[in-house]
């Protein structure tokens, strides 16, 4: 059996005392378990944007390599129609040259 004193209310004070302090200790978790979820939510905000962001820059990546690889096609048939007419211009260059010999010579 328990002793209790024969007043009582010192131990209803106690036992008072006991859970108020109890009270205080469970809000303060409570308290700390609300921070900690915000925090949590913050962090999946910033992850979901971060994922965002490099889900876009991957699109970025894929379209300026799309436009690169273009770039590139087009920059060769620009060599190759380069070389040809430089081609051109020399043997006009030459049958000019080859007409003005012929009537320098006559």
């Amino acid at each position: 059996m328990i002793d209790r004193p024969a007043n009582g209310s010192g131990n209803a004070e106690a036992v008072y005392a006991d859970i108020d302090a109890a009270t205080r200790r469970l809000m303060a978790a409570l308290d700390a378990l609300e921070s900690s979820v915000e925090r949590r939510r913050e962090a999946d905000r910033d992850e979901n944007e971060l994922a965002s962001r490099i889900q876009a820059l991957g699109t970025d990546r894929s379209r300026l390599a799309d436009e690169l690889d273009g770039s590139l096609v087009k920059t060769r048939r620009l060599e190759r129609a380069n070389r040809e007419i430089s081609e051109k211009l020399d043997a006009a260059i030459g049958t000019i040259r080859a007409v003005l010999d012929a009537g320098e010579g006559s």
